[in-house]
């Protein structure tokens, strides 16, 4: 008999680890609250793109070993992949955590493991989770098995990364965690490594948390590189020339689901102690509006169009949560601008913004302004952008952008000090 588990949570994180413990010939049934995302993966169809992830639903779905439905079931393991947002505040809303937990009390059986993959604060596991089950009459460590195994993956590669990372897991004591690693071992190929739950609570922070605090340095740079006329980008590949140095690349600011919030689920445990941290999200939550300052120096006239050019926290997926370029958007609208909104990868239904097509975006726009660094945007069509703008002009945020057109005027981080010195009014 195959063993059989239970997945609450289909989204970014939960699908792909439900399709691939089911490709590892698990019994898998996932739950969700979205009956659309449900009624789409009982038809072998997926409501969130990810490369690879249709194809492989598709084939577990009819083989099977995979369905999806509404609420929990009996199963051997457990799996909870919810999202954890933040509160107005910035403290982390432990509410989908909490209901999920709750949620599969009334299926639980002697023996079974709870893994929770949803990103959380230090001691959430023992101080929520653990007495909600304890709470239901369970002894956990003893009758049941709970454990934290943080997802730890790159949007564009998570069927590679959930076999091939090392996975942390951490266990609210030693059997829990064993427990935890024999699910795992049934496909996971790289090492896994297993201490305390609240050591893997705090790992994932700080994962996410390293990387925010070096691209705030990047991003301060720029800013510094902008007030006292340096090419930030040039700097950057200098300095990185050195064995024991890697900057960073400044950016419109910091978005998904990681980045530009597991910082503050430390800052809320010690406010006091983690002023590097609080800073650096500071820094990173102003590059929006450092960015249209850019654009207002440019089109003093805000009568003047702007096309925005991507949507999503990062190149070649469609996930806008905490994307920066929403805000840009926000701030645009607010000052005025004319807005051509172009998003390859982005649905209609998953923003609040008008779309446009690619030309209707461009046509008669005073700039083109990237946001997010999608291979569709590497190598623009010029032709169209000298024939359809007032002016062609190009402010790359994300410096991945290959001009060959000495038509265009082309900006990013390493000559923005430039827009002082020319007048790019409407033609």
């Amino acid at each position: 008999m195959p063993k059989t588990m239970c997945v609450v949570g289909l989204g970014y994180i939960g699908l792909p680890t439900a399709a691939m413990f089911a490709k590892a010939d698990w019994d898998v049934t996932g739950v969700d609250i979205n009956s659309i995302a449900v009624e789409k993966l009982n038809r072998g169809e997926v409501h969130i793109e990810e490369v690879g992830l249709g194809e492989l639903v598709k084939e577990v779905v009819s083989k099977g070993n995979l369905k999806a439905q509404l609420e929990p079931t009996s199963a051997e393991c457990f799996i909870i992949a919810v999202p954890t947002p933040h509160n107005d505040d910035h403290t982390a809303n432990l509410n989908y955590v909490v209901s999920a937990t709750k949620s599969i009390l009334p299926f639980l059986n002697k023996g079974n493991t709870i893994i929770v993959e949803s990103t959380i604060p230090p001691r959430t596991m023992d101080d929520v989770v653990a007495p909600i089950l304890n709470g239901n009459g369970w002894v956990v460590g003893e009758d049941i098995y709970l454990a934290h195994c943080p997802e730890r993956v790159l949007p564009g590669r998570i069927l590679i990364e959930l076999v091939e990372n090392t996975r942390i897991v951490g266990g609210i004591n030693d059997i829990s965690a064993q427990k935890a690693t024999e699910a795992y071992r049934s496909f996971v190929k790289g090492d896994i490594l297993i201490t305390s739950a609240v050591s893997a609570e705090m790992s994932k922070l700080m994962e996410n948390t390293y990387r925010d605090v070096n691209i705030a340095l990047a991003n301060e740079l720029a800013k510094i590189s902008e007030k006292l006329e340096i090419n930030a980008l040039e700097v950057i590949d200098l300095a990185n020339r050195h064995p024991r140095v890697n900057l960073h690349c400044p950016g419109p600011g910091v978005g998904g689901h990681c980045l530009a919030v597991d910082p503050y689920f430390i800052i809320e445990k010690a406010p006091e102690e983690s002023v590097l941290i609080s800073d650096s999200r500071k820094i990173n939550n102003s590059m929006p509006s450092f960015v249209v300052e850019q654009v207002k120096k440019m089109y003093p006239n805000r009568s003047s169009k702007i096309a925005v050019f991507g949507l999503t926290y990062k190149g070649n997926i469609d996930d806008v949560r905490e994307s920066p370029a929403m805000d840009v958007l926000e701030e645009l609208k607010e000052e005025g601008y004319r807005l051509g909104i172009y998003d390859p990868h982005v649905q209609q239904e998953q923003v609040y913004f008008h779309l446009s097509s690619y030309q209707e975006a461009i046509n008669q726009a005073d700039c083109i302004l990237i946001l997010t660094d999608h291979n569709e945007f590497k190598k623009l069509e010029e032709d169209k952008i000298t024939s359809l703008m007032n002016k062609p002009v190009i402010f790359d945020t994300r410096n991945c952008v290959n001009i060959s057109n000495t038509n265009i005027e082309y900006y990013n981080y390493g000559n923005l000090f430039k827009m002082k010195n020319v007048s790019l009014t409407n033609v």
